[in-house]
């Protein structure tokens, strides 16, 4: 399988029910982060990569987790 980025939950959803029906016996692991990926990201991934035939990573920062609008807009994007 390719590397997508995908930037809407909608899209997401389609990718999920497209994959689970052309590969309905394979599993799927599921990487959630907060973005600012490090080194326990890392361990995260290999961990899933061993567990799971089809891996999915969401990066994803929340703009409503910062006080200061600054602050979001200088946390790093690392993608």
């Amino acid at each position: 399988m390719k590397t997508q980025i995908i930037t809407s939950p909608k899209k997401m959803q389609k990718c999920i029910n497209k994959i689970k029906k052309q590969h309905p016996n394979k599993s799927i692991g599921f990487i959630p982060t907060m973005g600012a990926l490090h080194k326990g990201h890392l361990s995260l991934f290999q961990k899933s990569l061993k567990q799971n035939d089809i891996n999915i990573v969401s990066i994803y920062v929340n703009q409503t987790q910062f006080n200061d609008k600054k602050d979001f807009n200088n946390y790093p994007n690392t993608l």
